[in-house]
This record gives structure tokens, C-alpha cells and sequence, in this order.
């Protein structure tokens, strides 16, 4: 049996178990929707253009900060494995930063931007960049000095050092930042848009919880996980692994 069988079948068993439940629970429609309740709004709302407008204002949001994120990771990461003062002042700093949720910024996005885009832009942004910097940093450190040593006796220096060793031995260590750190935005969005509204999927979340439609809450959460899995299965590890086969790192299966 394989892979996608055996997570069909598990995930039919579960929609089984879900409808079945529901309809033979005593509790209300609005608080245990069944499994075709959620389907039937999930439909609906992707014909009536509610949930691909809002996936439409999420998505730009997250590639706007997350890209942002990684220039801003890229650029730390290359200072603090670069000056070893930046190390011992902005590297210690960063990982200090790292171990904040990104939701405790909010309070100081909103007094800062306001209640806008820019505060969950904001969020979005620190939510990835620590980690694209510590990602980023490790992976430039981990460079074999063995590269570093033989282009230099060539006279590679300068720039051309960075763009020809030291970025192409590190990029297995950056895509793997990639992915986390896109985890790591695609949550502080969603808590984002949660608390502070100006359309998108959290939004859709907390106007579904405020009008009690519990079928509308399920369907944006199941479109968050699709979205979710689709980005880190399809472009991330695809990307991933396509990188570890070109480094060597895997074999071609």
C-alpha cells in the first residue's frame, strides 16, 4: 500500500467518524457542524468569492513579509557569521528574539502602525526573520573550511568569495530556514489577521466565531491546512530535496 492510499483511507475514516458523530450528537448544529454542513459553506464560499477573496488578501500579505523576511535574514546572517562584534552584540540579541511568539508583538504593531496592514506586515515580518538569521548564520558557518581555503589560495575574495563558496555551500542550511521560517509567518498571520482584522483568512475566522457559524470557523481552518500543506510538501521539500540531490547530500530515489 502506498503512501497517498494509506493517508486517503485514514483521512476517509476520520470524515466517516465526523459525520456520524455529528449527527448522532445531542449538541446544535452551530457548535458540532457535521462534516456536509462544513463541505456545503466551504463551497459556497469559494463560489461566492467570500474565502478567495480572503485567501487572495492573505497570500499577499505573507509573500510580501516573508520575502522581506528573508532579505532582512539573509543580510543579519551574513554580518554575524561576517564580524565576530556582531556575533557577540546582534547574534546574542537575535537569539534571544527567536524565542519570542511573534503574537506578543502585536501590542506594540498596533501602538506603532496602528490597527492597519502594516501591523500584521509587521508581525508577519518578525515572524520569520529571527529564524531566517539564525538559519541563515549557521549556514554560512558551516561552509567546509577545506572550499574556503582552496578559493582563496585562487584569489577568490571580496564578493566574488560570497556569490561563488560561500551562498552556494550554505543554500541546503538556508532552504531548510525557508521552510521553517515560512511556518513560522504563515502562524503570525493568522494570529494577526485574528486580532486585528482588515480582511483575510483570520478575519473570516473571528467573523465566523462572532456570528456563530462554527461551519464557517471549520471551513477556513481546513483552507489554512490545505494552503499550509501544499506549501511546505510542494515547494519546500521539493525544493529541498532537489537541492540535496544536486549537493550530494541525498541519492536520487
Amino acid at each position: 500500500m502506498t503512501t497517498a492510499l494509506r493517508r486517503i483511507i485514514f483521512i476517509a475514516a476520520i470524515a466517516v467518524i465526523w459525520e456520524v458523530t455529528s449527527r448522532f450528537s445531542s449538541l446544535p448544529d452551530f457548535m458540532f457542524p457535521s462534516l456536509s454542513q462544513v463541505l456545503e459553506t466551504l463551497f459556497n464560499g469559494l463560489m461566492s468569492g467570500q474565502i478567495t477573496l480572503a485567501i487572495g488578501k492573505s497570500m499577499g500579505r505573507i509573500l510580501l513579509g516573508f520575502t522581506i523576511a528573508i532579505v532582512v535574514g539573509l543580510i543579519l546572517g551574513y554580518f554575524i557569521w561576517r564580524y565576530k562584534l556582531v556575533e557577540d552584540t546582534l547574534g546574542f540579541v537575535v537569539t534571544a528574539l527567536q524565542s519570542i511568539p511573534s503574537i506578543v508583538w502585536f501590542p506594540l504593531a498596533i501602538i506603532w502602525f496602528g490597527l492597519n496592514d502594516f501591523s500584521i506586515l509587521f508581525i508577519v515580518t518578525i515572524g520569520a526573520t529571527w529564524t531566517m538569521t539564525v538559519n541563515a548564520t549557521s549556514g554560512f558557518k558551516n561552509v567546509p573550511q577545506l572550499y574556503q581555503r582552496v578559493a582563496k589560495v585562487y584569489g577568490s575574495s571580496g564578493f566574488h568569495f560570497l556569490r561563488t563558496v560561500i551562498l552556494p555551500a550554505s543554500v541546503p542550511q538556508i532552504i531548510s530556514g525557508l521552510r521553517i521560517a515560512w511556518a513560522f509567518s504563515w502562524r503570525a498571520l493568522m494570529a494577526g489577521e485574528l486580532l486585528g482584522g482588515g480582511g483575510g483568512l483570520g478575519q473570516l475566522l473571528e467573523m465566523g466565531r462572532s456570528l456563530g457559524q462554527m461551519d464557517l470557523v471549520i471551513s477556513v481552518m481546513i483552507i489554512i491546512a490545505i494552503i499550509g500543506t501544499i506549501v511546505d510538501n510542494v515547494v519546500f521539500s521539493r525544493l529541498e530535496r532537489n537541492v540535496e540531490i544536486k549537493w550530494g547530500i541525498r541519492k536520487r530515489v
